[in-house]
C-alpha cells in the first residue's frame, strides 16, 4: 500500500491535521498525515465502513 491520499475534508485552513488512507483489494490502511512513520492501523475491506459509521456516531467535544 503505497498511494496513500489525504481526506477529502483536508482544506487548507487544516495544513496536515487530518487522516490519509491507501488501499488494496482486500485492506484500507489508515494514517496520521503529521506522523506517518509513527505507525499505521489496517482493517479489512468489510469491517472499515461500518467502522467509519461508528466513528460518525461518536460525539466530538
Amino acid at each position: 500500500m503505497d498511494t496513500w491520499r489525504k481526506s477529502s475534508y483536508s482544506g487548507p485552513g487544516d495544513g496536515d491535521s487530518c487522516v490519509e488512507i491507501a488501499n488494496s483489494p482486500t485492506r484500507i490502511a489508515v494514517r496520521d498525515s503529521k506522523d506517518p512513520a509513527a505507525g499505521t492501523l489496517t482493517f479489512p475491506r468489510a469491517v472499515f465502513a461500518p467502522f467509519v459509521e461508528a466513528l460518525k456516531d461518536v460525539p466530538h467535544a
